[in-house]
């Protein structure tokens, strides 16, 4: 039943067609044998006024048989002026006022001329507070003709208890607001027709009696409703809840229901509820929920990887069951060339089948990516789940679209500054409803309320792109020793945008050996960068200027750094590779300036780290002689040259990560000496904070036959 909407008189018919209804047992009762399909013909008068002038909006033929023939749609009191008992009239202002029901018990009717056999008439009056809705209120008014002594005592004795329960449910709608009107069995059963929810629904009263009316509601929240119910019926307690409802056309609303439990001695009777269609409520809440969420998962974000990936976790599974995100190259214009490649940054999935995996992505002029592009306007596709029509699907990820039983594909730009810089690939899977145009309009509503920390990201991510670029030009690539393997490696901070102080270098002497150096400028900008290039160019010049030990070479460089900057600190490790003349095999003669040692690793396991030949760091006792030392160096062992963003985490002790690297280095000992330095890469617990530099050498040479204990220290 919908009461808050329409004209008084439309809601005054609207409460006649559920009022028959739940008099019917009343009018069984009042005359056996009487029809009681008729609600106009029964004995029972009923009438419905609205507002505070008590304007009739509603009177059964009863109601006119014993007040007289008035007029609907004007006050109660112009209908019935000759109404002589005026109290009758403030009753009802009193009613209305407190909303408090009240009972008049043999009501004198001195309705215009008396009845020629001067019998004298009496009616019994029930008045209560009835909400229209809307705000709106007005009054119940139930009249029974007791004129007859003898039939009234019967009438009062056999149709109070009814009359009693249609006035409480009425009461209990006032609080509950009503919208449709149904009535359930002590046992939560569905035992009444209700007009309001086959009209909402389109199913049968056979199809929704009992626990039918479930049927209706939506496949994935039918479980949980049906559980909800039955807790509430247990407990009992009123019940509260909102799920989506089926509609006649097949379309799912959601809508509120409400029920509270009619209790009479102690007992439950029956269960009177509502429900209230709440879907336009309920997407303006889930709107305003995903837009805050997306604003906070993406605030504090350097990384576009990691904004991205924030939305993606947002977007799905709210939205949809899947999520990629292209980032596209970029360019002058947005005028999309035929065949291009963008870069699948981010992929998750809720489905069983593992999501496409991320990387470049060629895409051709059969897949319609650069029509988002060009219009800035998303792109919708639905068809039968597992069977995407050609040019829907991205490059290399149609087979993933058939596993994963695929019904829709939704393209929305990401535009940022202006451009669209990323395009976001939403898909929804199995028996799930497609996205529909709400929920495209605010997946792009989404991305706006994202841009600021998106337009951050993007920039962020072109200065730490031009910034590692220029760090690489910095960086020479390791010399060709003949038997001797040289890799080295260099990873960027994630939360820097500027260059850093790390550094690696090595080159050859003239007289063959082989100079390895590794260090780290105190600082993270420009400066460190310029600093750490000066001090990487001088210790060549230094080490190839004269053959001395490579203490005496970092003494040279610290008097050097001091015309350079009084206030500059830096670390480092200076190496010179030597081979014996006498086959005795390799050596190296090394000296430490306050860096993390060396670390040797045996072909058989072994991992130690060089720590002798330590100094104090550059930029401190410039002119203090500083010390050096030798190790031997087995054939086909590897040495490590490292900054401390492989073994510094934040909060750690330094020895942690110290002894984490060496028991990885001796699990790696036999690896390629390429896939050793990759795998040492991702060692640190959590997204490095400092910038990492390694330099590794591997030794040629046949190991000697005897096994030390693996990972001796």
């Amino acid at each position: 039943m919908t009461i808050n909407e329409g004209t008084p008189s439309m809601v005054g018919s609207e409460m006649l067609s559920r009022g028959k209804a739940l008099l019917s047992r009343g009018m069984a009762l009042l005359s056996r044998g009487m029809r009681s399909d008729s609600f106009d013909s029964a004995l029972v008068g009923v009438a419905v006024t609205s507002g505070s002038a008590h304007r009739l909006i509603y009177m059964n033929h009863a109601f006119r048989k014993i007040f007289g023939e008035g007029q609907l749609g004007v006050p109660i009191r112009e209908a019935f002026r000759d109404l002589c008992r005026q109290s009758f009239f403030a009753q009802l202002d009193r009613v209305l006022e407190t909303g408090e029901a009240v009972s008049l018990e043999k009501l004198p009717l001195e309705l215009g001329e008396r009845d020629p056999s001067g019998r004298e008439s009496f009616a019994s009056v029930g008045i209560s507070k009835l909400s229209l809705g809307d705000g709106d209120a007005g009054l119940l008014i139930m009249t029974m003709d007791v004129t007859d002594r003898v039939d009234t005592a019967r009438m009062i004795e056999s149709v109070s208890e009814e009359r009693r329960r249609f006035l409480h449910r009425y009461q209990s709608l006032a609080a509950l607001g009503t919208q449709a009107i149904w009535v359930n069995d002590p046992q939560g059963k569905l035992n009444e027709p209700s007009h309001g929810w086959e009209r909402y629904t389109g199913q049968s009263w056979e199809e929704y009696r009992g626990h039918g009316w479930l049927n209706a509601v939506h496949p994935d929240d039918r479980e949980h409703t049906k559980e909800s119910w039955l807790k509430a019926v247990e407990q009992p307690s009123p019940w509260d809840y909102v799920y989506r409802l089926k509609a006649p056309d097949g379309t799912y609303r959601h809508v509120r229901a409400r029920s509270v439990p009619i209790v009479e001695g102690g007992q439950v009777v029956e269960w009177l509820g509502t429900i209230a269609d709440v879907e336009q409520e309920w997407q303006e809440e889930r709107r305003r929920k995903l837009l805050d969420q997306a604003a906070a998962a993406t605030a504090g974000l350097a990384s576009l990887e990691e904004v991205l990936r924030a939305l993606s976790e947002v977007i799905v599974p709210t939205l949809s069951d899947g999520c990629g995100i292209y980032v596209l190259p970029e360019c002058e214009n947005q005028s999309t060339p035929p065949s291009f490649v963008a870069e699948l940054l981010v992929s998750i999935a809720r489905t069983r089948e593992e999501p496409p995996s991320t990387g470049h992505k060629a895409f051709g002029s059969d897949y319609n990516f650069g029509q988002v592009v060009s219009t800035r306007r998303p792109v919708h596709w639905e068809f039968p789940k597992g069977k995407p029509p050609p040019g829907v699907a991205p490059p290399g990820i149609r087979e993933w679209f058939i596993a994963a039983q695929v019904n829709s594909v939704t393209l929305v730009p990401v535009v940022v500054d202006g451009a669209v810089a990323a395009v976001v690939v939403a898909v929804v899977c199995g028996d799930r409803e497609p996205l529909c145009a709400a929920d495209v309009d605010l997946l792009g509503q989404m991305l706006d309320h994202a841009h600021a920390h998106l337009s951050n990201a993007m920039r962020f991510q072109h200065t730490q792109r031009v910034a590692l670029a220029l760090q690489n030009c910095l960086l020479p690539d390791p010399p060709k020793v003949p038997g001797v393997e040289i890799t080295v490696r260099y990873r960027a901070c994630a939360a820097a945008v500027e260059i850093g102080g790390d550094w690696y270098d090595s080159f050859v002497l003239p007289d063959g050996s082989t100079v390895l150096s590794i260090g780290d400028v105190a600082g993270h900008d420009l400066a460190a960068a310029v600093m750490m290039s000066q001090l990487r160019n001088m210790l060549r010049g230094l080490a190839m200027d004269r053959r001395e030990p490579p203490g005496d070479t970092l003494r040279r460089l610290n008097v050097a750094t001091e015309s350079l900057c009084l206030e500059c600190m830096a670390t480092c490790v200076l190496a010179r590779l030597e081979g014996s003349d006498d086959d005795d095999g390799w050596r190296l003669n090394y000296s430490v300036a306050g860096h993390p040692p060396p670390l040797l690793v045996t072909h058989h396991g072994e991992a130690r780290y060089l720590e002798d030949g330590a100094n104090p760091l550059l930029g401190v006792t410039y002119d203090t002689p500083r010390s050096s030392a030798v190790a031997a160096l087995p054939a086909r062992s590897t040495l490590l040259l490292y900054t401390d963003g492989l073994v510094e985490v934040p909060g750690e002790h330094l020895g942690i990560g110290l002894e984490r690297l060496r028991r990885s280095g001796a699990r790696l000992a036999r690896e390629p000496l390429e896939a050793f330095c990759d795998k040492l890469l991702t060692l640190p617990p959590m997204p490095c904070k400092d910038d990492i530099a390694m330099i590794a050498v591997r030794l040629p040479g046949v190991p000697s036959p005897t096994a030390p204990e693996a990972g001796r220290r």
